[in-house]
C-alpha cells in the first residue's frame, strides 16, 4: 500500500511540473495550422507563410520526406520536400490587385522537426512567397489562403505596408501567435479561423489603420490545464527510449487515470445513457454491458484508424474522426427513434387489448411473452447502441500514443496503453451508470409519490426516448460542423 501511495504521489507531483519544450502540440494532434504574414510594398506582395503540423500528419508525411526511404530524414531531403511543398503552397494561394490575378513565386523554403508527444514529432514549413505587382496608386488587394483547406487548425492572416499603407485593414500588422510558435492553451474546439482579408492600400509610408482590434489570448482553466499535464506525462512514459518494468507500470496506472478523466469530459454522452438507463428503469447489468462494449468499441476504433494511418500518408485522421462523430450521433438518434416506435406499438397493443379483452383472454398469456421478448431485445439493441456510440469516436491521446509505440518498435505497449485507457473510459461511465440506476431506484418512487398525479411518471420515457433523439442529432449536426 505504501508503495502505491508513493507512485501515485510521485505521478501527481510529475504530471504539476512545467512541461519540458518537447510537449503534445496544444491545439490538437491532428492539426495543420498556417499563417500568412502578408507585406505589401509598392511592387512587390509578400507572404513569410508557415504551415505547423502537429504529430499524426507529421508522422503521416514522414515517407514522403525520407525519399530514400532509408528510416533517416537527412537534410538535404528536408530541403527537398521544403521547396516542392511551398511551391504547392504557392499555387494553392489566390491574389488580386484590383480585380486582376496575381501569382505567388517560391523563393526561400525551410522544413524542420521539433519533439512532440509520445515520441513523435511535430513539423514547420516556412515559405518566402513574392508576387509582383503595381500598388503605386491606390488598390485593393484580395487574399484567399486555400493550401490543405479541408484540414481544420489554426488560420491567421497579418498584414503589414512597406512603402504603402492599409486603410480599413481587417486583419492585424502583428501575429497573434509568434507565426505559430506560441499557441493559446484552450482553443482547441474554437481556433482562429482566418483565411480571406480584403486590403485597401495607399502609397507612401502612412499610419494603417484596422477595422477591429483583437483582444487578450483565452487562457485554459484549472481543470483543463491538469489535464494537459496528464496526457505530457502520459506521452512522455509512452514515449520513454528506456522502457523498464517501473515506467512501464506507471504508464499503465497513469493511462487508466487519462482514459476516466476523458470519459468525465463532456462528449461522451453520459447525459444520454443516463436519461436511457432512467427511461428503461436499468439495472446494474446494463450499466456493466454499456461500459465494457464501450471499452471494445474504443479498442478497436483507435488500432484500426492508426493501423489505416500508418498505411496511408493522405488520410485525414481528423475527417476521419468528424464522420465517426457523425455516426456515433446517428446512433444515438437511432436509439432515440426505437424507443419511440417501442412506445408507439405498446400504445396501440393496449388500446387494442382493451377494445377486444372479452374476446382474448385466452390469448393474454402468449401475448405478455411475446411482449417481454420484444422489450427484451429492444433493450439489448439499445445498449449495444449507446455503447457502441460512447466509444466510436477514438481518443487523439490514445492513438497518438499507439503511432509513437510503433515508431518505437515497441507496437505491443502501445495496444496495452490503449487498452487501459478504454478500461479506464468504461470505468466512469459504468461508475456513473451505477449510481444512476442506484438513485433512480430510490427516488423513482418518492418522486412520484410526491407528484401524486401519474402522468408526469407516464409521459417520462416519451420525454427519455425524444431526449435521446435530440442529443443525438445534436451530436451529429455538431460533427458535421467541424471543418
Amino acid at each position: 500500500m505504501r508503495r502505491a501511495v508513493a507512485v501515485t504521489l510521485a505521478a501527481a507531483a510529475l504530471v504539476l511540473v512545467p512541461a519540458t519544450s518537447a510537449s503534445a502540440h496544444p491545439l490538437g494532434n491532428f492539426t495543420v495550422n498556417h499563417y500568412d504574414g502578408l507585406v505589401v510594398t509598392p511592387h512587390a506582395i509578400h507572404d513569410d507563410a508557415v504551415v505547423d503540423t502537429a504529430e499524426i500528419p507529421t508522422e503521416q508525411a514522414r515517407s514522403a520526406v525520407d525519399a530514400d526511404h532509408d528510416g533517416i530524414v537527412s537534410a538535404a531531403e528536408r530541403t527537398a520536400y521544403a521547396d516542392r511543398y511551398c511551391s504547392l503552397l504557392a499555387s494553392a494561394l489566390r491574389l488580386t490587385v484590383n480585380g486582376r490575378a496575381a501569382t505567388f513565386s517560391a523563393g526561400s523554403a525551410a522544413y524542420s522537426y521539433r519533439g512532440g508527444a509520445a515520441g513523435l514529432q511535430t513539423a514547420r514549413l516556412d515559405c518566402r512567397l513574392t508576387a509582383a505587382v503595381d500598388v503605386r496608386q491606390r488598390s485593393q488587394v484580395v487574399f484567399i489562403d486555400g493550401f490543405a483547406a479541408a484540414r481544420i487548425g489554426w488560420h491567421e492572416v497579418t498584414a503589414r505596408g512597406v512603402g504603402t499603407h492599409l486603410l480599413r485593414s481587417p486583419v492585424p500588422a502583428e501575429s497573434l501567435t509568434d507565426e505559430l510558435r506560441r499557441y493559446p492553451n484552450d482553443l482547441l474546439s474554437s481556433p482562429l479561423d482566418v483565411r480571406r482579408a480584403t486590403l485597401d492600400v495607399a502609397p507612401g509610408n502612412g499610419r494603417s489603420t484596422f477595422l477591429a482590434g483583437v483582444g487578450a489570448l483565452p487562457g485554459a482553466g484549472p481543470v483543463a490545464r491538469v489535464v494537459e499535464r496528464l496526457n505530457g506525462f502520459f506521452s512522455h512514459l509512452a514515449g520513454a527510449r528506456h522502457l523498464t518494468l517501473g515506467v512501464g507500470l506507471l504508464a499503465v496506472l497513469v493511462s487508466l487515470l487519462l482514459g476516466a478523466t476523458h470519459a468525465a469530459l463532456p462528449g461522451h454522452g453520459k447525459t444520454v445513457m443516463a436519461a436511457y438507463l432512467a427511461g428503461k428503469s436499468g439495472r446494474a447489468r446494463d450499466a456493466v454491458v454499456v461500459g465494457a462494449i464501450v471499452t471494445v468499441t474504443h479498442t478497436a476504433g483507435v488500432l484500426a484508424l492508426g493501423l489505416a494511418l500508418t498505411a496511408s500518408s493522405s488520410l485525414a485522421g481528423d475527417r476521419v474522426t468528424r464522420d465517426l462523430g457523425v455516426v456515433s450521433g446517428g446512433l444515438v438518434a437511432a436509439v432515440g427513434l426505437g424507443l419511440l416506435w417501442q412506445l408507439a406499438r405498446r400504445r396501440r397493443g393496449v388500446d387494442g387489448h382493451d377494445n377486444h379483452q372479452h374476446g382474448r383472454d385466452h390469448d393474454h398469456h402468449d401475448h405478455g411473452h411475446s411482449h417481454t421478448h420484444g422489450e427484451h431485445g429492444h433493450r439489448r439493441w439499445g445498449l449495444v447502441g449507446m455503447g457502441v456510440a460512447g466509444g466510436l469516436a477514438p481518443s487523439p491521446s490514445a492513438l497518438v500514443v499507439l503511432l509513437g509505440a510503433v515508431a518505437l518498435g515497441r507496437t505491443w505497449f502501445g495496444v496495452l496503453l490503449v487498452l487501459t485507457y478504454g478500461l479506464g473510459m468504461a470505468a466512469t461511465l459504468t461508475i456513473a451508470g451505477l449510481l444512476l440506476v442506484r438513485l433512480s431506484s430510490r427516488w423513482a418512487g418518492r418522486v412520484a409519490t410526491r407528484v401524486g398525479s401519474g402522468r408526469l411518471v407516464a409521459a417520462a420515457p416519451a420525454m427519455t426516448a425524444s431526449l435521446v433523439l435530440v442529443v443525438g442529432v445534436g451530436l451529429a449536426v455538431r460533427s458535421l460542423a467541424v471543418v
